[in-house]
C-alpha cells in the first residue's frame, strides 16, 4: 500500500474513533466523570487514534504543522504504559480543547 493510500486510511480511523468518543460522551463532562464505562472507552480510542497517527508519513504529518504530532504520541504513550496514574481531568482538557482541533484538521486532509 502506498503511503498516501495507507494515509487516507488511518484518517478516516482517526476520524472514526473521534467519532465514538463523541458518541460515548452524549453528556459531555459529566458523562465522562460519571461512567467509568465511558471512560474506558474513551481512554482506549484515544489510545488507538493516537497510536494511527504515529503511523501516518512524514509528508502527511508536514501537510498539518498546527497538529502536535509528537505531543500526540507522547500522550499514547501516556495513556498505554501510565494506566495506573492517569489524570481524568487532563484527559478531559485534551478531549474538550483538542480533539475539536484535531478533528477539523483531519476533515481537511480527508478532503485533500
Amino acid at each position: 500500500m502506498k503511503d498516501n493510500e495507507r494515509d487516507a486510511v488511518l484518517i478516516e480511523y482517526m476520524l472514526e474513533c473521534i467519532a465514538r468518543i463523541e458518541k460515548y460522551l452524549p453528556d459531555g463532562r459529566k458523562g465522562f466523570f460519571g461512567s467509568e464505562l465511558a471512560r474506558d472507552a474513551v481512554v482506549r480510542n484515544l489510545q488507538t487514534l493516537a497510536e494511527s497517527s504515529q503511523r501516518l508519513s512524514d509528508e502527511c504529518k508536514k501537510s498539518r504543522p498546527e497538529i502536535d504530532w509528537r505531543a500526540m504520541s507522547g500522550f499514547r504513550n501516556i495513556l498505554v504504559h501510565d494506566y495506573l496514574g492517569l489524570d481524568l481531568k487532563l484527559i478531559w482538557l485534551v478531549i474538550e480543547n483538542e480533539l475539536p482541533l484535531l478533528k477539523k484538521a483531519l476533515e481537511e486532509m480527508e478532503k485533500s
